[in-house]
């Protein structure tokens, strides 16, 4: 009997041990961890809004409310994934937001067409939504052409890609303003990166966590007497400010925006996979293809309500991925209080003009950690890919390489259809297709069933991923 008892006891004890993605943190670690991932992706969600905005001909004013729509409905598409419902919702430590991805064909449909451009605009995404929605059972099943020679690749990509943000950010963000690239944009960077690292070298415990927030407000107040802070946003801001359904108009839906939008679509759901790939073995949950497909329709539910309230295209943000590997918090409720920030933001234009103030010089200088981290996660990946079987070292050096070509040579596609360049310019997309492509005609292609070359890379049946980072 007792030792039944004991039996008993252990699994019950077992059942209660929760993996640390379920795990929830006492309220006030969650909200000030919840505040970093808002901080790392704040800038990432208005940028878009900022540059269509002006481009399809909206007032200051209608850019303003693009902007808290944006981070609105960014909370909405976070909560279908941390949280989910039904077969909705990766349900890991995941950041959605406005995709940058949609930004030159969204401006292509609206240029200088005001309220009617912006009015296709949402027609086309609701309708690349929802054909999006019905794919994706079939589109997760693409996860077994997925070995780790592959997410590796991808993962490193999606670092790398994301770094020319960061030192853009860090010069000032602006090309055409007064001061880019002066010695005191790059300072304050250099110096917040400093401040990010020493901190998470002293700190211990969760002061440690909250290394990359502690170094964004430290920043900020010591930028704030240089003059590097823009308080125009406090101007017009209001106290509380719902995004009004249909602000610009119903929804108009024009064939050629239509099948422009379902491109796009496409290729954030190529980028989501690799995020929650890549997410999946930091956290220590492997993104299998029931993960990937519930992801799958969060950002795409996510995607065709956001026009509703007057927002666009969502997709992952991969600089969270960084801010997981770096923290160690791989609670999904940390994220899902995340998105309820943003959800508050996107009520009260004052309270966001508040994150706003961060200077992005001090953001570019965080962001290098961050976005550093995630290729050095990539770079682990690639450890256990096998790189002596095969070819799989050539799939590597020629993806990377492909996938490099939008950041070292931003012009170099630039006599191609408009309409390519949506995949081409972004070096994830075009990496993640050469690699798979790659791991299929060297792994699979003439392979016999059962082989043991094909075995370690060919099959994506790669080793246990290691306890989460």
């Amino acid at each position: 009997m007792a030792a039944r008892t004991a039996s008993d006891a252990q699994t019950a004890d077992a059942q209660d041990r929760k993996h640390p993605v379920d795990e929830t943190l006492p309220p006030f670690k969650m909200f000030t961890s919840g505040l970093q991932h808002v901080a790392a992706m704040y800038a990432g969600v208005v940028a878009p809004p900022m540059i269509v905005g002006p481009a399809v001909g909206l007032s200051a004013k209608d850019t303003a409310f693009l902007m808290g729509a944006s981070l609105f409905t960014a909370g909405i598409a976070t909560l279908l994934q941390t949280l989910g419902f039904w077969r909705v919702g990766a349900r890991l430590p995941f950041v959605n937001g406005v995709s940058f991805a949609g930004v030159t064909p969204m401006i292509a449909i609206g240029k200088d067409r005001g309220y009617d451009g912006v009015a296709v605009i949402f027609g086309a995404i609701i309708v690349a939504s929802l054909l999006g929605f019905v794919l994706t059972p079939y589109f997760s099943k693409l996860v077994r052409f997925f070995p780790p020679v592959v997410t590796g690749t991808v993962i490193t990509l999606i670092g790398v890609s994301l770094l020319p943000v960061a030192f853009n950010w860090s010069q000032g963000g602006n090309p055409a303003a007064d001061g880019y690239g002066s010695m005191k944009n790059i300072g304050m960077a250099a110096l917040t990166l400093v401040i990010v690292l020493a901190l998470r070298r002293l700190l211990r415990g969760f002061l440690q966590q909250i290394a990359i927030l502690l170094g964004l407000v430290a920043g900020t107040v010591i930028a704030l007497p240089l003059g590097m802070a823009d308080f125009g946003a406090f101007k017009d801001a209001e106290l509380v400010g719902f995004p009004t359904p249909f602000h610009f108009g119903a929804p108009q839906f024009e064939i050629a925006a239509i099948v422009s939008m379902c491109i796009v679509m496409l290729v954030c759901m190529t980028e989501s996979t690799a995020d929650m790939l890549a997410l999946g073995r930091i956290v220590g949950r492997p993104a299998d293809e029931r993960i990937i497909e519930g992801g799958l329709r969060a950002d795409t539910l996510g995607s065709a309500v956001s026009p509703l309230f007057n927002g666009f295209m969502c997709s992952a943000f991969a600089q969270n991925i960084g801010l997981v590997a770096m923290t160690k918090v791989r609670s999904r409720f940390v994220v899902a209080a995340g998105g309820g920030i943003l959800l508050l933001l996107g009520l009260c234009p004052l309270a966001a003009s508040v994150i706003a103030l961060v200077p992005l010089p001090v953001l570019g200088g965080a962001g290098i950690v961050l976005f550093g981290s995630v290729a050095a996660s990539g770079i682990q990946t690639l450890a256990a890919a096998a790189l002596d079987k095969g070819e799989n070292a050539l799939i590597v050096a020629a993806a990377v390489g492909i996938g490099l070509i939008p950041i070292a040579a931003p012009e170099f596609y630039h006599a191609f259809p408009k309409d390519l360049l949506v995949v081409l310019d972004s070096g994830i997309s075009t990496g993640c297709i050469v690699a798979i492509v790659l791991n299929l005609a060297f792994n699979h292609l003439g392979k016999r069933a059962g082989s043991d070359e094909e075995q370690p890379a060919g099959t994506g049946k790669a080793p246990q991923p290691a306890a989460a980072h």
